[in-house]
């Protein structure tokens, strides 16, 4: 199995590494599994100044499970994907029921958690309990492809790249931190399209670079292009509208204070129906839609 040479990216993490606030001494496990599952699919700069308002109003996994799914969601604002914040609440109920309100530090433990999925778990395991687990997110996937592979482009997610990643990380105590910085370096340096190499520590180590920098075919290109994901105009843009509304009201609205926030009727009903049967949204017997309590 390949390996790759790790060492210069410890002084370069040091060196680079982004000031965030999960990353201050003394943040708590529930700090970590808040941050990454906020963290997910949603740029950093947008989750800081939110994770910050969560920490200081819910310190603990009992803290937010005692608050309401209305407060939540509202306290969750635009980060997206407000489903993760229902489950991120389901998950600290389980937190305090079978863990006496302490995260868990194995990863089987983790992954049994409502919501916390390969990604997340090993995330926490590894960057709070020191865990030296593969923890392979699209960063550190580029990375690896480029680095060890020498493939411009990464493939779809699979099983199998856990076990590829877990090969490069070393065994005398640094793997996690290890980890941390192929992240941070996928973040900042080893970017999708314009990868900035002359700032890479790995660059000498490069499989892609020995190779020549070669270019992805087309078809390739393509491909990779199609996985990227529109979001305007879908019934997601429109799902987020209608909680827009749903947040801002201090009463149950009627159905005509959602109507206005799109023009196509079967899209914007569409969006409103998997809002309820996401749970995101609730009907009174009036008629009238509220967030669920």
């Amino acid at each position: 199995m390949s390996t790759l040479d790790t060492d210069p990216l410890l002084p370069w993490f040091r060196e680079s590494a982004r000031d965030l606030p999960w990353r201050e001494p003394g943040t708590s496990a529930w700090g970590i599994l808040l941050s990454e599952v906020m963290s997910h699919q949603t740029p950093v700069a947008r989750v800081a100044p939110i994770w910050l308002e969560w920490m200081q109003r819910w310190p603990t996994p009992a803290d937010f499970a005692a608050a309401g799914r209305d407060e939540v969601l509202r306290a969750w604002g635009k980060l997206g994907y407000p489903r993760r914040a229902l489950r991120l609440h389901e998950c600290a109920g389980v937190i305090v029921e079978k863990h006496g309100g302490r995260v868990p530090a194995e990863v089987e433990e983790l992954l049994a958690l409502p919501g916390i999925g390969d990604y997340t778990a090993r995330a926490v395991a590894c960057f709070h309990f020191g865990r030296n687990v593969p923890v392979v997110d699209t960063n550190v996937r580029r990375v690896y492809e480029r680095a060890v592979e020498g493939n411009f482009l990464q493939p779809p997610a699979s099983k199998s790249e856990l076990a590829k990643v877990a090969a490069v990380l070393p065994e005398d105590g640094t793997g996690p931190t290890v980890s941390a910085a192929l992240m941070e370096l996928g973040a900042l340096v080893c970017v999708a399209r314009a990868p900035r190499c002359g700032q890479c520590p790995l660059v000498d180590a490069c499989a892609w670079q020995r190779a020549g920098r070669p270019e992805p075919a087309a078809a390739e290109l393509a491909k990779a292009k199609s996985r990227v994901q529109k979001f305007a105009g879908t019934d997601r843009q429109v799902r987020g509208l209608i909680m827009d509304v749903l947040r801002g009201a201090e009463a149950p609205v009627a159905k005509s204070a959602i109507d206005v926030v799109w023009p196509d009727e079967a899209q914007r009903s569409r969006a409103l129906f998997s809002l309820l049967a996401d749970g995101l949204a609730e009907q009174d017997e009036a008629g009238y839609f509220h967030l669920p309590r």
